[in-house]
């Protein structure tokens, strides 16, 4: 299971899934200096020891994996909250790279918009940071910037294979109508629907990837 950009991988806490299955969480490694995403997740790769293993992603890990999954034999892809080609990029994305305004970001602005989520389905301030705070705490600033860079300059024209996505209709990062089929959309989830409906989850999973 592969954390959103900025988020350690503890937000996958509450997922438990039948005995057969075995989690296992990737955790963001620190780039080097102008690293290629590809390079980038070949190093990051070495954390899987299982071969054809179910990669799980969420927002830019949903990326990541399918980037893993170009490099090395994966039984299926679990995509939340993401995108499964560049053209499902929000319309701001494509201003963003045109004009380089990426560079103009500041370091966790990425990170802020997952916070502006949570301020919606948290009635106390306190929480809302303690909440940030546990989960969005990757966030070494030359990793943060070669993130934001990376998203906005993938390009991919077709989805992978063997994949599942799971999209929520309130998500403003990855806006839905955005979004194209095939795709589970799941009614009244956010951005950071992986902590808030786990549940949903936890019952739906099994059956997804198995394709049932």
């Amino acid at each position: 299971m592969m954390p959103g950009l900025g988020a350690n991988p503890s937000i996958f806490e509450y997922i438990k899934l039948p005995d057969k299955y075995e989690i296992y969480w990737m955790h963001w490694i620190i780039p080097e200096q102008d690293e290629k995403l590809p390079d980038y997740v070949s190093r990051l790769m070495l954390q899987i020891k299982h071969e054809q293993p179910v990669l799980l992603g969420v927002s830019f890990g949903g990326i990541v994996i399918q980037e893993i999954a170009k490099q090395m034999a994966v039984r299926k892809l679990v995509l939340i909250s993401t995108v499964k080609t560049h053209r499902e990029f929000p319309d701001f994305f494509e201003k963003a790279l045109r004009y380089k305004l990426y560079k103009f970001f500041p370091s966790r602005a990425l990170s802020y918009v997952d916070l502006l989520e949570k301020v919606a389905f948290i009635k106390s301030f306190k929480q809302k940071m303690k909440l940030y705070q546990k989960y969005m705490d990757v966030n070494e600033p030359r990793y943060v910037d070669w993130a934001i860079k990376a998203v906005l300059h993938w390009q991919q024209e077709v989805p992978p294979k063997e994949f599942v996505h799971i999209h929520g209709d309130k998500d403003l990062v990855f806006p839905f109508k955005k979004i194209k089929s095939p795709v589970v959309k799941i009614e009244g989830g956010t951005h950071a629907m992986i902590v808030y409906r786990f549940r949903w989850f936890n019952r739906k999973l099994p059956e997804l990837i198995e394709g049932i």
